[in-house]
């Protein structure tokens, strides 16, 4: 364990000598990002706002298209505001929506399909549901505030499973490229890797984290996370090889690449991203021009990142 607390000393050097990158690209959508998703064939960029709108922009002429707004909610006041939108996804012609009731801290969910907006439920079902991701084109995975795992299946209305993977409260989930598994993060530090189709644990990964994780991702073997303890951390999930970067500021996001051989943490103050080589464990890239603190990161391909933070504005990354 002392290599891994020595790490961090040695890789702030390494920070020092990469030239910053500035973004290629800045998309402006209608209001602060909450989540990124890629549409079919990853040809547009998804992104549902604090406006309450689910917007796609085309990757090469860069139009935005708002797909759908939501009607507003009211607040504790009684006053009509925008309804947030928590998550957004995409598989096989479906859009799905998460955003704010407006009622008691409940959700709603919705499926939008050929231009039209089903509910699946609302504030009547009592769901603090926070994150929402579809498993297959008739099953959802959604998570609780109580960091309960949830399968939902679209046809009957029913849950599968609901499964409590702690007693602390939720922070974030991500799906692998499959859709066959799923890491979870809490407020406790642990991560769980589950199997979406059972909800069985695969894996609880405590020695990483002593605080709040903020954010998830993993692909093929990897698993990465950032939270407020400062760490930026990898765990293998074949070879159990993992460690942590230290940070000087709350690791608000965190991304792999496709490939698994690159990670994206958001890791200093002034909302800049650091890009690691997993197999070298060593520094490649400091991307600057984010202006507000880090929502979201994802990757399209090896080489190119989208990031969304508290603002309007996205940033498209180019890693060469």
């Amino acid at each position: 364990m002392k290599r891994l607390g020595i790490l961090p000393i040695l890789l702030s050097g390494c920070l020092m000598a990469l030239t910053p990158l500035s973004p290629v690209k800045q998309i402006e959508a209608d209001g602060a990002v909450n989540d990124l998703a890629f549409g079919q064939d990853r040809a547009t960029l998804l992104m549902g706002t604090d406006h309450g709108s689910l917007q796609s922009v085309d990757l090469q002429s860069f139009k935005i298209t708002t797909l759908l707004t939501l009607p507003q909610v009211k607040d504790f006041m009684g006053d009509k505001i925008d309804d947030k939108v928590f998550s957004i996804d995409y598989l096989d012609g479906r859009y799905l929506i998460l955003s704010d009731s407006g009622e008691g801290g409940f959700s709603d969910l919705r499926i939008l399909e050929n231009g039209k907006a089903k509910k699946l439920f609302g504030a009547e079902a009592r769901h603090a549901v926070i994150k929402a991701r579809f498993i297959d084109k008739d099953h959802i995975l959604y998570a609780t505030l109580g960091n309960e795992a949830v399968l939902y299946e679209i046809s009957t209305g029913k849950e599968i499973y609901r499964r409590q993977l702690s007693e602390s409260k939720f922070s974030d989930f991500s799906l692998d490229a499959r859709r066959k598994q799923a890491v979870f993060g809490c407020e406790s530090g642990v991560l769980t890797v589950i199997d979406t189709a059972t909800g069985k644990t695969l894996k609880s990964i405590d020695k990483l984290h002593v605080d709040n994780i903020f954010s998830v991702d993993i692909k093929k073997e990897w698993v990465v996370a950032g939270g407020q303890d400062r760490r930026a951390s990898y765990y293998n999930l074949k070879t159990g090889e993992h460690g942590y970067f230290s940070s000087d500021f709350l690791v608000y996001a965190a991304a792999l690449n496709p490939s698994a051989n690159r990670a994206a943490w958001a890791m200093h103050d002034d909302n800049s991203i650091t890009v690691y080589n997993l197999e070298t464990k060593s520094p490649l890239f400091l991307l600057k021009g984010q202006k507000s603190i880090l929502t979201h990161m994802i990757f399209r391909d090896d080489t190119t990142l989208f990031s969304a933070s508290h603002d309007p504005m996205v940033m498209m990354w180019k890693l060469k």
